[in-house]
């Protein structure tokens, strides 16, 4: 598969699960905090720099977003979503879909266990140790790395292959 485009699906940064708010405002705890920032460099050290963001309204994946992207030499246009908090992967599909095929990179930045089962939905096939690395858990600050060879629109099950999982900690 030649691709033409990367597809990085992350897991928000782990939140504080007593902060007394709802949990659409849930903030990021300080483990959080640490990790977030390490999932920028991640992807810097690895030379995958987003050009759009589509990221969850959700308190903690704006901030693992906003931690993350302050690691990057120029942060990307990201575009917060409502429609991503509590999807289901074909919900996330259908969103991925309809983003312009000039975009080469798109970060999708959402919550469990709809990111791994977009991954996992996505990837026909698999680096062994990047499938090895997902099937043990898509943990907090997760990022997926999957390629297309088409267009945005022909996303579907079994489209990509899968290049990488890390879950970089701070």
């Amino acid at each position: 598969m030649t691709a033409e485009r990367q597809l990085l699906v992350v897991r928000h940064a782990k939140s504080d699960q007593n902060a007394g708010v709802a949990d659409h405002e849930r903030p990021l705890n300080d483990r959080g905090r640490r990790d977030a920032p390490a999932l920028g460099r991640w992807l810097t050290e690895h030379g995958l720099r987003p050009d759009l963001v589509l990221c969850s309204s959700a308190e903690r994946a704006r901030q693992t977003w906003e931690l993350a992207a302050a690691e990057l030499d120029d942060a990307p246009p990201v575009d917060v979503r409502d429609a991503l908090y509590e999807t289901s992967a074909s919900g996330v599909l259908t969103q991925l879909r309809e983003v312009d095929d000039h975009v080469r990179v798109v970060a999708v930045v959402g919550h469990e266990p709809t990111q791994s089962a977009v991954a996992s939905a996505l990837a026909g096939s698999a680096d062994p140790r990047a499938e090895q690395a997902l099937r043990e858990g898509f943990t907090t600050s997760g990022v997926a790395v999957l390629e297309l060879a088409g267009p945005w629109r022909e996303l579907a099950p079994g489209s990509c292959r899968l290049t990488a999982f890390a879950a970089p900690r701070g």
